[in-house]
This record gives structure tokens, C-alpha cells and sequence, in this order.
């Protein structure tokens, strides 16, 4: 679960250059939009599928977005592209591939080490695709003419839906976006444009009876195929949630400490993601498999500095060191006790209740009783304090 960001570009183009047959008009827009590095492009309408509408619908009905009341505001508008510019003729869809170079479930099992969802590793992919998305955009204008507005993750667009239609991949079970070429590993872009383009076919569901991504999940946060209930993700929950982490989850996030890739890893069709793969989403060697030591020892200015054109950076400090304090709680080594000991005084109530959860995992009941007989005798926060109880 990515954060969003309001915000576009638009562009302007003065002309429309004559003699441009579709066909011809397709081909080098593909050719300059491989040149820039995107794996996969494809055009489509201004339209949402009815089911695709509808599935929206249900998902903000149900509740199950959780705290991004974003997604609730004008659902219309989300479901309507034509409402967000009623000028836009056709939607350009771009996929970027990032596929790992190793199995990303494989640090699960190094309960020291950090887990970073991996397309949080790099460097933050809103900035290195918007920056390529606008270029070709000027290509557009400056080859075709027209008004373009350029989109990443940003407004009221429901990328997934315009990225089947146009026939990059389809919705899988898990909800995210399956290419036959690039498996669950695509960064998508959207240009729309006031030109009349060709689209292309969409693409049709090749999930089949398969439950990998499902079976996959942790905290079971597919309460049925192609339906996510965000508030049990622990991409939604590392993220997106600004409070505490709901003591039923905090097992099951193992050392997960930024997002999870469970259910994009587990899909088949990961098999021909590293084709094609652009050095430059590489990721950073630090973010790899981070010790959790020593990423408890962060605070503001050191968390700010490691994170700079990090996604990361976004959640803030404290939501940070909280979920290194839940992981930490996993770890089962009492050598990280006095590392989540000393986060017990720290000035965030967030971060004060985690290094509780996590000393009451890991110390003995008898050392537990003590380190909480100590803080309640001094800890004013309502919240921090049923920590600690919660744990006697």
C-alpha cells in the first residue's frame, strides 16, 4: 500500500502534425517508450469496466479501506476518468518492471535482519517514473500535439483497471496487477491525453484455479478471490496505519518492518519477471536486509538521512521504528531486549508501546514484571500503559 499524493502535470502542445497514421503512431510511441525505459505500454479508452466500478464500490461499502479515507471521497470520480478531465480521449497505460533479483521471502527466515517490501528498496518509484512519464509526454506533444496530463500513483485514477484494460496484465486474485511478462512486478504510469489513439485489446484473466497469492498471505487478508481487506495487510498496516498495530497481527508480521511482498512472490507468473529489468530500480545494498540493532538506534535526523528519495521517508519516524520494534518482538533474541528497552523512554508514545509489546515477548516473566513496574510509575500515556498491563 504506497502513499498517494495529490498532484499532476500537465502539458500543452500547440500542434497536431499531419500524416501520422495510427499504426505508425503506435509503433513510435512504443519504441520511445521502451528508449526510456519502460518494459510495457499500452492505450485504452477513458473508461472503467462496470465490474471493475462495481468491485470499487463494494470495497468502499465493506469498509475495508481502512484509514485511507482517500479512497471513500468522491468515489465517483474514481470510477470515471472523464470526471477527473472531462477532456481526456485515451488513457496511455506504462509498466515498469521490478522484479527482484532474489526470492524476497527468503529474509523472512533471518528474524534479526529487517524485511523491506522490495519496491521500497530503490529509490522512490513515484519520482524516477514520474520523470520518465513526463518526458515521453513531451514527446507526445512536441510529435503530436494535443493536452496531456501525466499521472503515478497520484489523484483519483484506478491505475489497475486501466492497465487490464489496455492490455499490460489482468487483476489477479491478490488484487495487484499479473503480466505474463513481468509476473506481479510492474510500476504503472498513466498519461492521458486529449488525442483519439488507437487502443489496444485488453488483456483476459490467467489466474485460473490458482490460490498461491492467497494461500500466501499472512494475516488472511483475502477474505475471498480478488477481494483485500486492507485493515488485515500488512502492507496496510506497516504503512497506512497511524496508530498502534493491532496486537492479532503483530505475530504474523514476523520481521516484515515496510510493506510485504507474500502474495506478489508467491505468484507463477514471477517466473519471466527479471527480463528486462532496469538497473537503475537496483536496490540500495543497505536496504537489503538491514539489522533491525541497528535500525532502532534511528531517530528523526539519522531515519531522514538513510531514507532521502526513499518511499520510506513518507511514514514518518516513529511509525517506522514502531514496526522494528514489533519485528524486534519476533526476533526471539534476547540480545535486541536492551535495544527495545532503551526505546521505552523514547518521546514517542507509538514508539513506547511497541518497545513494550516487544520486552514482553522477549524477556522472562519475571524480568517483564520489573521493566513494567518501572515505566508505570512514570508513563502518562493512557495507551502505553495497557501495553505494559496487557503484559503482566
Amino acid at each position: 500500500m504506497a502513499g498517494r499524493r495529490a498532484g499532476l502535470a500537465h502539458l500543452r502542445g500547440s500542434r497536431l502534425l499531419s500524416g501520422h497514421a495510427p499504426d505508425a503512431l503506435r509503433s513510435a510511441l512504443a519504441a520511445e517508450a521502451h528508449r526510456l525505459g519502460f518494459d510495457g505500454v499500452g492505450i485504452t479508452a477513458p473508461v472503467i469496466s462496470p465490474e471493475r466500478a462495481a468491485a470499487f464500490e463494494r470495497f468502499i461499502a465493506s469498509g475495508q479501506y481502512g484509514d485511507m479515507d482517500w479512497l471513500a471521497r468522491e468515489p465517483s470520480r474514481r470510477t470515471d476518468p472523464r470526471t477527473l478531465w472531462s477532456e481526456v480521449r485515451s488513457v496511455i497505460m506504462l509498466g515498469v518492471n521490478y522484479g527482484p533479483d532474489e526470492d524476497p521471502r527468503t529474509i523472512l527466515t533471518q528474524r534479526s535482519g529487517a524485511a523491506i517490501s522490495v519496491y521500497a528498496r530503490g529509490d522512490d518509484y513515484h519520482d524516477v517514473i514520474k520523470k520518465s512519464l513526463k518526458t515521453l509526454a513531451r514527446w507526445l506533444v512536441a510529435n503530436t500535439g494535443g493536452d496531456v496530463k501525466v499521472f503515478v500513483d497520484t489523484a483519483a485514477v484506478m491505475e489497475k483497471p486501466l492497465a487490464e484494460a489496455a492490455g499490460l496484465g489482468w487483476q489477479g486474485k491478490h488484487t495487484n496487477l499479473v503480466s505474463r511478462g513481468f509476473g506481479s512486478w510492474l510500476f504503472l504510469g498513466a498519461i492521458y491525453t486529449t488525442l483519439e489513439l488507437p487502443a489496444d485489446a485488453p488483456e483476459r484473466d490467467h489466474c485460473g484455479s490458482c490460490r498461491a497469492c492467497l494461500d500466501s498471505c499472512p494475516t488472511a487478508a483475502f477474505p475471498a478471490p480478488y477481494t483485500l481487506d486492507a485493515r488485515r495487510c500488512i502492507s496496510y498496516l506497516t504503512i497506512e496505519n497511524k496508530g498502534p498495530i493491532p496486537r492479532e497481527f503483530r505475530k504474523a508480521m514476523g520481521n516484515r518492518i515496510y510493506g510485504c511482498d507474500d502474495c506478489l512472490a508467491a505468484c507463477p507468473w514471477n517466473k519471466f519477471a527479471l527480463e528486462g529489468r532496469e538497473a537503475k530500480l537496483a536496490a540500495r545494498e543497505a536496504l537489503r536486509a538491514p539489522s533491525l540493532a541497528k535500525l532502532a538506534e534511528l531517530d528523526d535526523a539519522a531515519f531522514r538521512a538513510l531514507f532521502t528519495k526513499s518511499a520510506i521517508k513518507r511514514i514518518g519516524r516513529d511509525r517506522f521504528v514502531r514496526n522494528v520494534l514489533i519485528a524486534i518482538g519476533n526476533s526471539g533474541d534476547a540480545g535486541l531486549a536492551p535495544a527495545a528497552k532503551r526505546l521505552t523512554s523514547d518521546p514517542s508514545p507509538l514508539v513506547r508501546g511497541a518497545a513494550a509489546w516487544a520486552l514482553e515477548q522477549l524477556l522472562n516473566r519475571h524480568a517483564f514484571a520489573q521493566a513494567a513496574d518501572a515505566a508505570l510509575a512514570i508513563e502518562a500515556d493512557d495507551g502505553v500503559r495497557a501495553e505494559w498491563e496487557a503484559g503482566c
